[in-house]
């Protein structure tokens, strides 16, 4: 198993994927805002998305995960 973290601090915009389905490499999955700027968070591995750990208009800290894929 492995995850998508967030690359910076920000809020969630959008989740795009759920639970089930698949996750190409580089496919977008969470879009962030910070500094009212959209910010694409890109999947490093394909997979299957097990668990999504965020909602939208959380807040994230750099690193925190967003995704479990496996």
């Amino acid at each position: 198993m492995s995850s998508v973290v967030a690359s910076l601090a920000g809020t969630v915009f959008k989740v795009l994927v759920g639970p089930g389905d698949q996750v190409a490499v580089g496919q977008e999955v969470v879009r962030l805002e910070s500094m009212k700027m959209e910010i694409p968070i890109e999947s490093e591995v394909a997979g299957r998305v097990i668990e999504v750990l965020v909602h939208e208009g959380d807040f994230v800290n750099e690193s925190d995960p967003l995704l479990i894929l496996e």
